[in-house]
């Protein structure tokens, strides 16, 4: 099988992947910080609970993700008017901006890798990631 092989593939890509995000959206902006960001940009607010499951953390590592977040500007936190134990999270407008150029960043990396290859493999490659991944 091709299994050690697709290993050592996966592993470096993730790994430059890794690398070239944090690099470029250092000092303002982690990759932890831009997911909770592109959660926030699809809906008005949420939960924090509601983030764990996208950021596979502990509810003490997102409380204190948020608290950096939150004294970056990046969001703002509300307590719920009818039950004070809830705690809404909001995108402010500079968590906007910041979002926007993590996903600059992430297309510009993505799409250099992409470029390597023909539109006909790029699409090859949707394909089986999507069986693979399904």
């Amino acid at each position: 099988m091709y299994t050690e092989e697709f290993a050592k593939l996966w592993s470096k890509l993730s790994k430059d992947y890794q690398s070239h995000m944090e690099n470029e959206l250092s000092p303002s902006l982690t990759e932890s910080q831009l997911t909770v960001l592109e959660l926030l940009g699809d809906q008005p607010k949420m939960k924090p609970s509601d983030m764990i499951p996208f950021l596979a953390t502990t509810p003490a590592a997102v409380t204190m993700l948020l608290d950096r977040m939150e004294k970056g500007g990046l969001i703002s936190r509300e307590r719920d008017e009818n039950d004070r134990r809830i705690v809404w999270v909001s995108i402010t407008e500079k968590g906007k901006e910041q979002a926007e150029h993590g996903r600059e960043v992430r297309t510009e990396f993505l799409s250099q890798m992409l470029d390597r290859i023909s539109t006909h493999n790029q699409q090859l490659l949707l394909f089986l990631l999507g069986k693979i991944t399904a």
